[in-house]
């Protein structure tokens, strides 16, 4: 579900009282650990962290005029989703996040870059908070650039083979 809230506390007001008791725990660990480059702001319907176009004026290549998606969270119809693209782009963060994940004993509802969860307790805050610490903006947009110069080779050989 989308919301058309126009800031984070407009979206918070919407929410109910326990999913928006769960998405304030998750965002209050990630603004804790959060770079103090990325912006929380509302994106794409969801609260989301991004790296302002001031930082990084390409912006997100499908969109270039919107500031580059970090991680976010949102209310979705049946639970609630984080979203850490940082772990999708990056193979040994994320096998690093799925480790450190599975020690703490909790259930792991994982999509490329969506943790999936019904209430607070069933997320590793802990990993959570150190794997948004790890990733400063600048290696975000390092990784990112690598992704898409990677993605440019791979259609560049397969024009050529057509």
């Amino acid at each position: 579900m989308q919301s058309k809230a126009a800031t984070v506390e407009e979206y918070l007001v919407s929410l109910p009282e326990d999913r928006r008791a769960a998405i304030d725990a998750v965002r209050k660990v990630i603004l804790k650990n959060l770079d103090k480059n990325f912006k929380e702001e509302m994106q794409y319907g969801t609260i989301g962290y991004n790296v302002p176009l001031n930082l990084y004026p390409k912006g997100y290549h499908c969109t270039p005029n919107t500031p580059l998606p970090y991680a976010a969270i949102a209310s979705q119809k049946n639970n609630i989703s984080l979203y850490l693209l940082s772990i999708y782009g990056d193979t040994a963060l994320r096998q690093w996040f799925t480790t450190e994940w599975a020690k703490t004993g909790k259930k792991l509802d994982i999509g490329k870059s969506c943790i999936r969860f019904k209430k607070v307790e069933d997320l590793a805050l802990d990993v959570i908070g150190q794997a948004i610490k790890r990733v400063p903006v600048k290696n975000y947009i390092a990784n990112v650039e690598m992704a898409l110069a990677d993605r440019a080779v791979v259609q560049a050989a397969a024009k050529k083979r057509k």
